[in-house]
């Protein structure tokens, strides 16, 4: 069934406004994924603060040359839907990536995270990544072990010197009382 030129028009706006208002997407090869398998990882990337459109590859070309963004090479062929997220790409790419490992029938393209490029297997590695409070906690932990070494070491250290003043003034103490006055 053609498309209307008007709806072509909303279509490339729409793709335009969906690709600049969000900080990344994740373009994905699809086909033969049923009705529900689509629906499902519809919603998972709606939990996941995102959103996802299947897009004719003549009209989100022309989007995207529009909002002057580049592609990972080809992502633009064969079947095409492209998960878009507004904050937590990691989320996005999760949901994607997990479909795409149970499902023969999806593939992951490439993807475009704040004006950078992403080949397939860059995004499955941030699909792969603990979530942002197990990452957080380990960057302190690793902050805080060096700082928790030079702690133990200068405490060490410093319960040495304060043994070796005490044995002195001990001494010291013991040497005045066995002299006599």
């Amino acid at each position: 069934m053609a498309i209307s030129k008007e709806r072509k028009q909303e279509l490339v706006s729409e793709y335009q406004d969906l690709a600049t208002s969000n900080k990344g997407m994740i373009l994905t090869s699809f086909s033969g994924l049923s009705v529900k398998e689509t629906e499902e990882l519809r919603n998972q990337i709606r939990e996941a603060g995102g959103k996802f459109r299947i897009v004719k590859n003549t009209l989100a070309k022309m989007a995207f040359e529009k909002a002057g963004l580049e592609l990972p090479e080809g992502a633009l062929e064969g079947t095409t839907a492209i998960g878009f997220g507004e904050e937590n790409i990691t989320d996005l790419a999760k949901a994607i990536a997990d479909v795409a490992r149970d499902s023969d029938l999806m593939q992951i393209k490439g993807g475009l995270i704040e004006g950078v490029v992403f080949d397939a297997r860059q995004i499955h590695r941030l699909a792969n990544l603990p979530p942002l409070p197990i990452l957080q906690a380990q960057l302190l932990g690793l902050i805080q072990a060096p700082a928790g070494r030079v702690a133990g070491a200068l405490n060490g250290s410093v319960r040495q010197v304060v043994s070796v003043l005490s044995a002195f003034a001990k001494s010291e103490s013991e040497g005045a009382e066995a002299s006599p006055a």
